[in-house]
């Protein structure tokens, strides 16, 4: 049984995750909210990211960092102010925690660090300028770190399309919206959370551990396929 924490395990993408492992795992969650649910193998502390001191936690076999956010604008009207939010919760949040928590992760023979990026981050959308400046940033960050902390710490990022969560709720509101993203991409469907999920799981798994510094891109052919 692996020591998990995961930042922001308790909505969305990160509740996905933090079900799928509790069976195997013990999970520390920390977030703004508690989880709607409990496990036995679960641990909950109350925390804001961005403004709060985290937890100490002494030893650790992985650390997932889930905050996002889908601030989408025509890039004319968005102000200096929503650059800075996106990047403080996707870079530098997860800096924050990276730096909290090296030490503790160093104790397993199996840490990794999986983060999140966006498929936005190879494409050229509309409306997407803040958020893929912030997840790009993420993937450098990917890299870097992945580079700093290896042999040790392994580090990857998964870069997901659309995803059935609450954050992209607004996007999916309706069948007419609904049908456009489908349609959108080369295998006519968008993601559910349970499949990202598995993705993390695989790679914070000793299955993978030959894999660090990498972006993983759950993108239902969007990114590398046109059809």
């Amino acid at each position: 049984m692996k020591k998990i924490i995961i930042i922001g395990g308790s909505k969305g993408i990160g509740k996905a995750i933090t079900e799928s492992l509790l069976k195997a795992h013990e999970v520390i969650n920390i977030s703004r909210t508690a989880p709607d649910f409990q496990h036995a193998n679960l641990s909950h502390h109350t925390c804001d990211i961005l403004t709060d001191e985290l937890p100490e936690i002494e030893a650790a076999d992985s650390l997932i960092y889930c905050p996002g956010s889908i601030n989408l604008k025509p890039f004319n009207r968005l102000k200096l102010d929503d650059f800075r939010t996106d990047f403080e919760i996707n870079v530098i949040g997860a800096v924050k925690a990276i730096q909290a928590y090296t030490k503790a992760l160093s104790q397993s023979e199996s840490a990794s660090i999986v983060l999140f990026s966006t498929v936005a981050t190879k494409l050229g959308m509309p409306f997407h300028a803040s958020v893929a400046t912030a997840k790009s940033a993420v993937e450098g960050l990917t890299k870097s770190v992945a580079a700093d902390l290896a042999p040790t710490i392994r580090v990857n990022a998964i870069a997901p399309t659309i995803t059935d969560t609450e954050l992209a709720s607004k996007f999916l509101r309706n069948e007419r919206m609904i049908e456009s993203t489908i349609q959108r991409h080369p295998l006519k469907k968008y993601l559910a959370p349970s499949e990202v999920a598995a993705m993390a799981e695989y790679l914070i798994s000793d299955v993978s551990k030959s894999i660090s510094g990498q972006i993983f891109n759950l993108d239902c052919g969007i990114v590398s396929l046109k059809l």
